[in-house]
């Protein structure tokens, strides 16, 4: 598995770093702007990629400027890729680098919330393809994962709270104890340090346990088949929803159909509701044709069965749980009609 560091303070080894015949940094204009400068420092001799940023740009388009990139910089196979950024600069990077030349070596940077606790974590890469999230891409592990909470401290209130979703989503999935210890406590009042060393362990234990999602790594999917519906419906709106609003959303969808299955007791239901709505506002809803278009197309199903990982109880869950449209019907019902 690949090395993960955790601190407060972004480090890199200039013995690892000087092996390497070519090294790029892959930046966005918000991490070349707020992060970039802690690392440059501790960097040998580099070169820049500037890309866009946001979900809008983690598409083949993008993905061909970095390549580009990458060639008239003469990379060879023995250069390495740093990835300086969040979920979706950490997933096209590594794609990229995966690809390029059969795969060169990349080290994720990871500088948002999301990306600390579930992105960086687990080998996945991929690039969305029109509506669709993650539609084109490879598993391939980075040689290495550094992660500073320093860097959160340069993100705005919303990037933060999206990123907090898969912190909820880790504690419902593997431990109750932590999700009675989150749900008393605000959003500013979470210990970060904490919570990332904690998420990245259950994630990585997951990982280890089966590294190409053949069956026990899909509880990790919990909260985003209707999550990942939602964020490809408003992919193509100009009412940008970021990835951890659309997995709030869906893991309060879930857990209703999970308690609909009689999995989750209802009082479970409630907490995780209350708490969610605590947090995060409520989203509009697409229309239902535009959901099941999306839904249908999400990788876990087989054949035209949605298939979803719901919560068996708090802090466990199960996975191939098929659901019917109904039940996806009404989970929707039930987070629109609920009074906040």
């Amino acid at each position: 598995m690949t090395q993960i560091n955790i601190q407060k303070e972004p480090s890199l080894s200039q013995a690892f770093l000087r092996k390497y015949s070519r090294i790029g940094v892959l930046v966005d204009e918000n991490t070349k702007r707020f992060c970039y400068e802690q690392i440059r420092a501790n960097l040998p001799p580099h070169h820049i990629i500037q890309v866009p940023a946001g979900e809008v740009h983690k598409n083949l388009h993008t993905c061909q400027q970095i390549w580009q990139h990458l060639t008239d910089y003469q990379f060879d196979r023995h250069s390495l890729l740093i990835i300086a950024g969040g979920g979706v600069l950490g997933d096209m990077g590594g794609f990229c680098a995966a690809t390029f030349k059969r795969g060169i070596d990349f080290l994720l940077l990871p500088t948002t919330l999301l990306s600390q606790v579930d992105a960086s974590i687990g080998g996945k890469l991929a690039i969305d393809f029109g509506p669709y999230k993650n539609h084109i891409g490879v598993f391939q592990q980075p040689v290495s994962t550094r992660i500073a909470t320093n860097f959160l401290e340069t993100l705005p209130k919303r990037e933060l709270r999206s990123g907090f979703a898969e912190v909820i989503k880790h504690c419902l999935i593997a431990d109750k104890t932590m999700w009675n210890t989150i749900r008393t406590r605000s959003l500013e009042d979470q210990d970060w340090l904490t919570l990332v060393k904690h998420s990245v362990k259950i994630k990585n234990n997951v990982v280890k346990k089966d590294p190409r999602e053949k069956g026990f790594r899909k509880i990790l999917n919990f909260g985003h088949t209707i999550g990942h519906a939602m964020e490809g419906h408003f992919l193509a709106s100009s009412n940008r929803l970021f990835h951890g609003e659309a997995i709030a959303a869906g893991i309060i969808m879930e857990s209703f159909i999970a308690c609909r299955k009689k999995l989750l007791p209802d009082k479970d239901l409630q907490d995780v509701t209350h708490y969610i709505f605590s947090i995060f506002d409520k989203i509009g809803m697409p229309r239902e044709n535009t959901w099941m278009n999306l839904l249908k197309q999400d990788k876990k199903n087989k054949g035209n069965n949605i298939f979803m990982a719901l919560p068996k109880q708090i802090g466990k869950a199960v996975w191939d749980v098929a659901v019917s449209d109904k039940e996806i019907r009404d989970a929707i019902e039930y987070y629109q009609s609920y009074q906040t």
